[in-house]
């Protein structure tokens, strides 16, 4: 156990070795690198994962409201109704419920026919799960058509439509005409645009009311082909709804579906490319280490001298060691905060200010977003720790091992 002469000793070496040397900069230049190429690591490592759960983030956000965080979905008919939404909304009164409808349409335009996708939907009720359509609202119409739509302004902007034309949707239910049949077609009014940020959707997607699919394709007014259900936690209340369907014998006709479920492959793929970013770019640090093996290497052979008329003075192996490795770990601890303030600081400036913009139309955002969770920036850390740990043993064990008579008796 190291006494506290001992630690005097060690540190007033590891001040004296720390300095710049004349006789060899080499050392010096070699230990700088060290310390500049772990803080450019760790730099690079926190605003790479910063940048990577930021974008998760804001497509998280834009798929969890236009995907719904839970929607139950019938496997036989009629079993998704008024008297089950009434169960669930007296059983969970912590969640919102809006039964809707939903159908494949298409529109002929001079461009061609394009299909999509179109929901019915009590909108008071939609408005409070889903804050895109609410926001809608304050733009809108407000007509008080059975038959108005809302469309997302992608749509538009596809169509060449403006909120207040009118625009015809073809149905895939056939109506007999003569002897033949064609498609129910029927003229809706734009009353108002949405944006999502997430263009599939807002192209692909369209609102109207329970009572246009009630009139147009004769729905029933209290069956339904979904329902659509608002959680803060859904990855739990998941879990309560299918336990809660069980006890009411329910659980083999009616499929409980989250938003991640329907875009697994996605954030898969995200948190793949997520790993596979961090091991590399914990590469930088890896290579920067070699430079803090090199030049504690090149510290010991050019003070051999040294180390050895510290061992006849009475220094011990492991002094010599500790010596070393505290020389190894001070180069690279430093580089770490240095990187872990550069990283907080280029965090702060990304987000603070809009020095990198993106085009809106192909992510969803034009701000650039970092959100770096605790998580990563102690796997960072502790990742390149490890790192520094490791470079600095081998040369802390090559100076301990060094024989003074050897060294002496050739010097």
């Amino acid at each position: 156990m190291a006494t506290p002469k001992n630690n005097i000793f060690i540190n007033k070496i590891i001040k004296h070795y720390l300095k710049y040397d004349r006789d060899n900069p080499f050392i010096f230049i070699s230990s700088l690198l060290a310390f500049i190429g772990i803080a450019t690591g760790v730099m690079v490592l926190m605003l790479a994962m910063g940048m990577m759960n930021g974008t998760k983030k804001e497509w998280q956000k834009s798929l969890f409201v236009m995907n719904y965080p839970i929607t139950i979905i019938p496997l036989n008919y009629e079993v998704a109704n008024n008297e089950l939404v009434d169960t669930l909304s007296h059983k969970f009164p912590d969640l919102k419920f809006s039964p809707f409808y939903q159908t494949g349409v298409f529109s002929k335009s001079s461009t061609g026919i394009e299909g999509f996708m179109l929901y019915g939907v009590d909108f008071k009720k939609e408005m409070q799960i889903n804050p895109v359509l609410k926001k809608a609202e304050q733009n809108a119409l407000n007509s008080h058509s059975k038959f108005k739509l809302f469309v997302g302004k992608a749509f538009l902007e596809k169509t060449f439509k403006q909120k207040g034309q009118k625009l015809t949707l073809n149905f895939s239910t056939q109506q007999a005409i003569g002897f033949g049949s064609m498609p129910i077609q029927k003229r809706f009014i734009i009353d108002a645009t949405f944006d999502s940020g997430l263009n599939n959707y807002d192209e692909k997607i369209l609102y109207t009311t329970h009572q246009a699919f009630q009139k147009i394709l004769k729905y029933p007014k209290n069956i339904y082909d979904g329902i659509h259900i608002y959680s803060k936690n859904p990855i739990e209340d998941k879990k309560r709804i299918e336990t809660f369907l069980k006890t009411i014998g329910e659980d083999k006709i009616l499929k409980v579906q989250g938003w991640w479920e329907q875009n697994a492959s996605l954030f898969s793929a995200m948190q793949m490319e997520k790993e596979a970013l961090f091991l590399v770019l914990l590469l930088i640090i890896l290579i920067a280490s070699l430079n803090i093996i090199s030049s504690l290497l090149m510290t010991v052979m050019s003070r051999r001298a040294e180390v050895a008329l510290m061992r006849t003075l009475g220094a011990t192996s492991a002094e010599i060691k500790s010596i070393f490795f505290r020389l190894g770990t001070i180069i690279g601890v430093s580089g770490i905060v240095m990187g872990a303030t550069l990283g907080f600081i280029g965090i702060w400036v990304l987000t603070t200010f809009p020095i990198i913009s993106l085009p809106k139309e192909v992510y969803g955002f034009s701000n650039l977003p970092v959100d770096l969770t605790t998580t990563d920036f102690l796997s960072i850390i502790i990742g390149a720790f490890i790192i520094v740990i490791l470079s600095s043993l081998y040369p802390a064990k090559k100076a301990s091992t060094t024989d003074p008579l050897t060294v002496l008796r050739n010097e």
